[in-house]
């Protein structure tokens, strides 16, 4: 079969641009590919055995959630390691999540405390490192994580505001991952924990407050280092 021919997708089986979506992805936030590296359509169509489209189309997802960049006359680039970039991503969290997560406080009902605490208790429950996924944070924890910040926000009741969080939680994971890097020694989980607590005290002020703080730390680490760039595995 020719490589390049896409061939109908099986029932119950994904669709192919959503397969080289998945793979491209996750090949990015384990840091597969270098920040600022071109990602060619016809390499990864190559790699991949699929057409040029199907490849174009996956990464045009992947634009649209803030993990690569579309370049003008120039392709595709995974995004360039800048405190600029990143600092602003974190200036829009801060600036909506707080608010978000007062609403969530105020609005929240008995069902919505049960699924903080069980997404904090998964969370603490979750290995953050595992071997066969190298120095980065697991996928596991990562999804665990996701799913703990996200929760406490569902509590507001407002999808559009829940997409936004969405959005932008997509478009700086690849920055929280490295951060992780630049700030061993940070307690995230008491963060967590404090978090946790103050959202089923129902104290909006001290929440908002914490996941301030929580928000800037990760930022603060992106620019603890002169070198822009993530370490390597060593």
């Amino acid at each position: 079969m020719n490589p390049t021919i896409d061939p109908p997708s099986p029932a119950g089986k994904p669709m192919l641009s959503e397969q080289v979506y998945a793979h491209l992805r996750d090949a990015i936030m384990r840091g597969d590919h270098a920040p600022g590296e071109a990602l060619k359509p016809q390499d990864l169509a190559k790699e991949r055995g699929v057409s040029l489209a199907v490849v174009r189309e996956a990464l045009v997802r992947v634009v649209g959630e803030g993990l690569a960049d579309r370049l003008p006359n120039r392709g595709f680039a995974v995004p360039a390691f800048t405190d600029r970039r990143w600092q602003e991503i974190a200036e829009a969290r801060r600036t909506i999540e707080p608010v978000v997560l007062r609403l969530s406080v105020e609005r929240g009902d008995v069902d919505w405390e049960a699924r903080v605490r069980a997404a904090h208790h998964r969370l603490t429950r979750t290995a953050p490192y595992v071997p066969e996924e190298g120095a980065y944070y697991s996928s596991a924890w990562s999804e665990a994580h996701r799913v703990f910040h996200r929760t406490l926000l569902e509590g507001c009741g407002n999808p559009v505001l829940l997409a936004t969080f969405d959005r932008m939680w997509t478009a700086s994971e690849l920055a929280r991952r490295w951060s992780a890097h630049r700030d061993p020694d940070r307690d995230g989980a008491a963060e967590h924990r404090q978090l946790e607590e103050a959202a089923l005290a129902r104290d909006a002020d001290t929440a908002a407050e914490v996941l301030t703080h929580h928000l800037t730390q990760t930022a603060d680490a992106l620019t603890s280092c002169p070198h822009h760039q993530p370490p390597k595995e060593s």
